[in-house]
């Protein structure tokens, strides 16, 4: 399975340009968090890790800093 995670830092930041992305690139499943960089309590990440399997695909739109 091809899986897509996407995160934003802010509330007020869209989302929507990294799940297109992620959805033009073939992604079968996506998981999207809004959560600063320090905070390490982010829900879809964590629900992301269980659904992953050897063999799975992890796609990210860009790494930034």
């Amino acid at each position: 399975m091809i899986i897509g995670y996407a995160r934003v830092s802010g509330k007020d930041q869209n989302l929507d340009r990294q799940i297109a992305s992620l959805k033009e690139y073939g992604c079968e499943k996506i998981f999207a968090d809004k959560a600063t960089g320090k905070n390490f309590n982010r829900p879809e990440f964590n629900t992301m890790m269980e659904v992953l399997r050897a063999g799975d695909t992890l796609v990210v739109h860009e790494f930034d800093r």
